[in-house]
């Protein structure tokens, strides 16, 4: 799970945004942390060999880069996940009223 809270704009739930605005940004960072998921997964994948240069330092390194790479994919819409996502939940969300 992520231990850095993103900065990113689309990945934010402003105050006093509408129940879409909600479920985008909640669809994104869904998406965000199913990228990041994958990619620790793929991360546990060793091909042979030692790395020669190892340690907490480059685990941690790894795992900040991993987690913005999720949040700038996410962010981008270049998977998709996010706006299939709200998409769908958007069908429970109550119908707009009018003034």
């Amino acid at each position: 799970m992520s231990t850095i809270p993103s900065t990113l704009p689309g990945m934010t739930i402003a105050p006093g945004a509408t129940d879409r605005e909600k479920l985008a940004a909640t669809a994104k960072q869904f998406e965000a942390l199913f990228v990041r998921q994958m990619l620790a997964e793929a991360r546990k994948a060793h091909f042979g060999g030692e790395p020669i240069f190892g340690g907490q330092a480059l685990d941690t390194f790894n795992r900040m880069q991993d987690e913005h790479f999720a949040d700038v994919t996410a962010d981008s819409g270049i998977l998709g996940l996010a706006k299939i996502i709200e998409e769908q939940m958007a069908r429970f969300l109550p119908a707009k009223k009018e003034a």
